[in-house]
């Protein structure tokens, strides 16, 4: 018996790490960051993006989980500058695969790798604490993809050309802009008249 109580106390050990105030703090940080990165992934999973739901939540609360745990055990916030540095290269390796499709050779996926990299950011500011700037960084990454991306078909339909270097003007504006076109035209007077 005098082993066994060795063995769990060995175990018991490994898991007395934070007090019941710490596991709750870095728990409602990990939480905060996994909601916010849900928040972003699942605008993107919805359009059918290569990093949807589950990458963001995943880069996100490892962000989160890489600053918090060095917080919590007394590491300063100038030391964590190396551990942030670490994050945003990591990540720029994950971004880039987004990025890089040698099929096609073309490129593709910047705005979902520059998403995935705000979404690191938002685990880094949850994870030491700063709920508030993690909240307005999602905030405005989500109106950046959603709203700012439906401006941005509305701008090139109507005064540029579209990703591809085509005409812009496809779809239903392209249809407006026809029949607007044709309702401009002065119409023939029919011979002998006039």
């Amino acid at each position: 018996m005098a082993g066994e109580d060795t063995i769990w106390g060995g175990v018991a050990e490994n898991f007395t790490d934070l007090s019941g105030v710490g596991v709750a703090r870095l728990l409602t940080r990990l939480v905060l960051a996994a909601v916010l990165a849900a928040f972003l992934g699942w605008d993107r999973e919805r359009r059918g993006k290569a990093a949807g739901l589950r990458t963001h939540v995943l880069v996100a609360v490892g962000s989160a989980l890489f600053v918090a745990v060095p917080l919590l055990a007394g590491m300063t916030v100038g030391e964590l500058g190396r551990v942030t540095q670490g994050i945003a290269t990591g990540i720029g390796f994950v971004g880039g695969g987004a990025i890089l499709k040698p099929e096609n050779r073309t490129v593709r996926g910047l705005t979902t790798a520059a998403g995935i990299w705000l979404t690191a950011a938002v685990g880094i500011a949850a994870g030491m604490g700063y709920g508030v700037s993690a909240i307005l960084g999602a905030a405005l990454a989500f109106v950046t993809l959603t709203a700012l991306g439906r401006l941005e078909a509305w701008c090139e339909a109507r005064f540029g050309k579209d990703r591809n270097g085509q005409p812009a003007g496809g779809g239903r504006s392209n249809y407006v802009l026809v029949r607007l076109a044709h309702r401009r035209q002065p119409k023939e007077k029919p011979a002998g008249t006039g």
